[in-house]
């Protein structure tokens, strides 16, 4: 029986990029991201370190394209799945509800409430299909933010999304959970420390910001944890 996959969607240079490298140590990678461009080195790393790893161009609000993702990362590596992260950001747009379209307003739902709609339809059965042989409970995060907890002002277009992506986890991790599906939504509270940060709270210390590396890490600690005491909702935060 071949070795269950993960599957990451949102990869960039920070924490998509890190979570892949993290689990590629414990089971092939498919990499998503609409640019081919930000998942091109990790995958290149994973392989030179001996892992296997594939990158897949996709859209995560369009339905055709993430079933020809899923398709191609079963075609690749078989049709059981171990761990899926949905990393995806979406368009961040802050500005004063009355000087905000329709257009910007949709698109941060498009991504964070359609795509992880999409995404999850898409994953879950193949993580159903290795409740029964993994070595850790199939598992399904979905990263956050601040945003999902609060509507702040002047984030009318941005909070939206990520609320209906913390609800759609919450629903899923009750319906799945006692299925042996893990379902964990992860608020990620604080700026990450990326290169388009690296001019931010310079003055602020060597720890202000949070290391992808470090997410990664708490990422795979919610993959291993027993049936018996899932996380459903957990703060990252310096």
């Amino acid at each position: 029986m071949s070795t269950p996959f993960a599957i990451i969607a949102g990869v960039g240079p920070g924490t998509g990029a890190a979570v892949a490298r993290k689990f590629s140590a414990a089971y092939p990678v498919a990499l998503l991201a609409r640019n081919p461009a930000n998942y091109e080195d990790a995958v290149k790393d994973i392989q030179a370190a001996g892992g296997k790893a594939i990158g897949i161009s996709t859209d995560v609000s369009d339905a055709k394209s993430v079933q020809d993702a899923i398709a191609k990362s079963q075609k690749e590596f078989g049709d059981r799945c171990a761990a899926a992260v949905f990393n995806v950001g979406g368009k961040f747009v802050r500005k004063p509800f009355l000087d905000l379209n329709l257009g910007e307003f949709e698109s941060g739902w498009e991504v964070n409430g359609r795509g992880a709609f999409l995404f999850s339809q898409s994953v879950l059965p193949l993580l159903l299909k290795s409740t029964q042989q993994s070595t850790h409970p199939p598992t399904l995060i979905f990263t956050g933010a601040t945003a999902a907890m609060k509507g702040s002002a002047q984030f009318a277009a941005f909070s939206p999304g990520k609320f209906a992506k913390r609800s759609l986890s919450q629903s899923l991790a009750r319906e799945f959970g006692p299925k042996g599906v893990h379902v964990a939504h992860v608020n990620v509270d604080g700026v990450i420390d990326i290169e388009r940060t690296k001019e931010w709270m310079k003055d602020a210390g060597e720890d202000a910001k949070i290391k992808p590396e470090a997410i990664a890490d708490a990422y795979w600690y919610l993959h291993t944890q027993p049936k018996t005491c899932f996380t459903q909702e957990m703060d990252v935060s310096v």
